[in-house]
């Protein structure tokens, strides 16, 4: 559920709106869910087909009617969304509110924008239409699993970049020694681009050592890049494992975290006592949650 809350009487039609908008656990719920992100696949489809030349001019008018069809459904969804909750405002300012009304607006400002000089400029705001993707993501139930996991394991994640930076910054001024400005090492951030398109594995090729000593130093880089990129990947997919109470990929086995008893997210701060999601008290009985 979200954590706004409905706005109108239990019973009520604002009440059944909130649930079958926001709710997952009813039948009514799960097939607008299911519907709505039909619609948000078939819109993003309109916006990108609309950005090939060849398409827009032999099809132009009924992409364009089709946008005007998913705009407004995206509005009255909008408005309905607003209505049922019981903190309209709050909504508004939240990130999916926000990303609700990026999905329709730069379809109405495209009206009020005229004169063939800035058909860029609406071009611009028409492309803004893409966020509407952004909005499957509240409709994934396994979303509220990799946000906990990525929320756990962010403390180490962060000590990883940092630690990567600094390999970066000293492989880069490295090269900038040993190659210097005759390999094409200008600077020591052109070593550190170098070292960030070399460890990542891209290998662009604008830029090479020369040197062997270089050439030995850029196969370290190389080695070690297939390594780094495992690291954040093994760490997430541990705390992953700790969200579902499964063992770890390197053995034993994790706590299952505590799980909300209305909407089933996970918690992973031990000291929390109500639902970052719902609200609802993590020492409820699924019985009395309701």
């Amino acid at each position: 559920m979200s954590p706004y809350g409905p706005a109108g009487e239990p019973g009520s039609l604002r009440t059944r709106t909130y649930r079958v908008i926001f709710g997952h656990e009813t039948r009514a719920g799960r097939v607008f869910d299911e519907v709505l992100l039909a619609v948000i696949l078939a819109s993003v489809a309109v916006v990108m087909l609309e950005s090939v030349r060849g398409i827009r001019t032999a099809h132009g008018p009924l992409l364009r009617s089709l946008e005007w069809g998913f705009t407004l459904a995206f509005t009255a969804e909008y408005v309905a969304r607003l209505w049922a909750v019981d903190r309209p405002g709050r909504y508004a300012r939240s990130f999916f509110g926000i990303v609700d009304l990026l999905a329709v607006i730069p379809t109405y400002l495209s009206i009020l924008v005229p004169g063939g000089q800035v058909l860029v400029v609406v071009r611009m705001l028409r492309v803004l239409r893409i966020f509407r993707i952004l909005k499957m993501v509240q409709y994934v139930g396994e979303a509220n699993v990799l946000a906990a996991a990525l929320r756990a394991s962010r403390y180490k994640i962060t000590v990883f970049l940092l630690s990567v930076v600094n390999i970066v910054v000293v492989v880069g001024a490295l090269m900038y020694l040993v190659e210097g400005p005759e390999g094409g090492f200008t600077s020591i951030p052109r070593g550190v681009y170098w070292a960030v398109v070399t460890l990542t594995t891209v290998g662009y090729g604008d830029i090479a050592p020369q040197s062997p000593m270089g050439q030995a130093l850029a196969a370290v880089v190389m080695v070690m890049g297939y390594g780094i990129i495992a690291v954040p990947t093994g760490i997430v997919t541990t705390e992953m494992a700790r969200q579902r109470g499964l063992p770890a990929p390197g053995g034993g086995q994790q706590t299952a975290p505590r799980r909300c008893p209305n909407c089933r997210a996970p918690e992973d701060e031990v000291e929390a006592r109500y639902c970052r999601y719902c609200g609802t008290s993590l020492d409820a009985s699924p019985s009395s949650s309701g």
